[in-house]
């Protein structure tokens, strides 16, 4: 019988236990357990298990943060990857998946059902999820440029409405955790960076310049996240 081996990551030691006894009804698991991101990262290294179950909220370094972390390293990248988390709502599953996540599976859960629930990822073509995700990303940021440069037109125009430094947060904030995760960390920062003058303008109406200067970056990051024949110059360069 082929093993597959599993690394639970979760903070609660209670949520850990109830998880042991749960996968032990399948043989066909191997289980280790970490409390941290930080210790998963390092079994993940060195025990390269089949699959990563990852709670969300976490202390320190939340799952998220660890997803992006498992991605850049050369041992760890493509090991698939399933969330646990009490806010299983479509729209953050949604989120969830798009970080790079194979699956999502609710709490509370069944501990009857659990291992199941595992094997339905694990059966699933797992081969180069990630490279599939990247695209549609690089599709999302397609998107999101021509809607960041819209907004950049109404700045211009004069037309600095809360909703439309509003609209520029959300999609800043959207980049920001994505862009890292598939190896665009100037796209990442660059959104970042736009968020909090984003927010800094919605507080204090006269911090414009920061916005502005932000939103450039931004859009010239998305560019380079394309090869530079299809990439089109928003700044109307030649």
């Amino acid at each position: 019988m082929t093993r597959i081996r599993l690394l639970h990551i979760e903070d609660e030691p209670d949520i850990r236990e109830v998880v042991e006894l749960a996968i032990a009804l399948d043989p066909v698991f191997e289980l280790r357990s970490c409390e941290s991101g930080t210790e998963g990262l390092a079994v993940a290294a060195a025990w390269r298990p089949d699959m990563i179950l990852l709670d969300v909220m976490m202390p320190v370094m939340d799952g998220p943060a660890t997803l992006a972390r498992l991605r850049t390293g050369p041992q760890t990248a493509r090991i698939p990857v399933v969330f646990m988390t009490a806010r299983a709502q479509s729209r953050e599953t949604e989120r969830l998946r798009a970080l790079g996540a194979v699956g999502v599976i609710a709490k509370p859960f069944d501990p009857m059902t659990l291992a199941a629930s595992v094997r339905t990822f694990v059966t699933k073509p797992t081969n180069a999820p990630l490279d599939e995700l990247r695209s549609a990303f690089l599709v999302r940021v397609e998107k999101d440029a021509v809607a960041l440069e819209k907004n950049r037109l109404a700045l211009q125009q004069g037309l600095r409405t809360n909703a439309t430094l509003e609209a520029i947060r959300q999609r800043a904030h959207s980049l920001t955790g994505a862009g890292g995760i598939y190896g665009f960390a100037g796209l990442s920062d660059a959104a970042a960076t736009l968020e909090e003058a984003a927010l800094a303008e919605l507080a204090d109406a006269t911090a414009t310049e920061q916005t502005d200067r932000a939103l450039d970056n931004v859009l010239i990051e998305t560019q380079r996240c394309r090869p530079a024949a299809e990439t089109p110059d928003y700044f109307g360069r030649s």
